[in-house]
């Protein structure tokens, strides 16, 4: 990359924290994809011409689908701040590949089984040990509020309050959203609190900080090898997954479910509705008013 291109990726990356509100590793994953871009065309990054971005989908050809993408989608943004910015007069991001690939549907567990994984972790829960205590604290923030793991293992102490229906997190981009707290949740974490030194600043501490997102990712698959579901099927992710089809199912609208889960995008909560279609055809047939006439 030429010392100009690189000024300019360095502007543009300013602008995607500054309006954007693009966290540390989209920065990155947007740098390191601009500079793998760059090495492609023969000149300047930001004066490449049509012919030179159409020629990357020859040489990214070995890539997966899903890296095509997203390298594509980076130089998209990218000349477009081109272009708003009066930094260069056409942007010729039409040129580049746009590969057809399926987004793979998530990990679900069905309701039978995460009532398993419930029975199993209140059971080791009623012996009042502090890890089975927090395991279950654990268990129902993750389905209950669909939580990312990262934003569960750094909850404050404080964050779940007595009586208060929700609590405020820090999701990806540093945006805060509010997700709800069941009466269950804060029952649980209740009584965890009671293990919790008050001069912790995290509500599941581990040493000098918080749990990891490792360490967490071993006790739900511990979990569900505990409820007799392979713990390989189990994830923080799977249960979060099993928070929103669950909840779509239920007949959850999907712009509050976008909401809940902190979608910036609501093409990527759609993805949840591939477990709501027999609800829909039953909703169909059962509400629609052609179903109520005779033939």
């Amino acid at each position: 990359m030429t010392p100009d291109d690189r000024a300019l990726v360095d502007r543009f990356l300013d602008m995607m924290a500054a309006e954007a509100g693009a966290s540390r590793h989209t920065l990155a994953a947007y740098s390191n994809d601009l500079e793998r871009a760059a090495e492609g065309v023969s000149g300047s990054l930001a004066g490449a011409t049509p012919d030179e971005l159409a020629r990357l989908g020859t040489q990214w050809a070995e890539l997966a689908s899903s890296t095509v993408a997203r390298r594509s989608a980076a130089l998209r943004r990218f000349f477009g701040f081109l272009v708003d910015d009066g930094l260069r007069s056409d942007d010729p991001s039409a040129a580049l590949p746009r590969p057809k690939f399926e987004r793979p549907l998530p990990r679900i567990l069905d309701e039978g089984e995460i009532a398993r994984m419930f029975e199993a972790a209140e059971d080791r829960s009623a012996s009042g040990e502090a890890a089975a205590v927090r395991n279950l604290a654990l268990l129902e923030l993750l389905y209950g509020s669909g939580l990312r793991a990262s934003e569960l293992v750094g909850l404050p102490r404080g964050s779940v309050r007595s009586g208060q229906p929700f609590l405020m997190v820090r999701g990806k981009g540093d945006k805060e959203r509010l997700v709800p707290v069941s009466s269950r949740a804060e029952a649980a974490v209740a009584k965890w609190l009671e293990h919790v030194a008050g001069s912790s600043l995290w509500l599941f501490p581990s040493g000098k900080k918080h749990l990891s997102r490792v360490r967490l990712f071993q006790i739900v698959r511990a979990m569900a090898a505990d409820a007799g579901i392979s713990p390989e099927r189990v994830s923080p992710h799977v249960l979060r997954h099993a928070f929103a089809t669950h909840l779509l199912s239920g007949g959850a609208d999907l712009r509050v479910l976008q909401s809940l889960l902190g979608h910036a995008d609501i093409a990527t909560t759609q993805i949840y509705t591939h477990v709501d279609s027999a609800r829909l055809v039953e909703l169909v047939n059962a509400r629609h008013p052609l179903a109520t006439r005779g033939r």
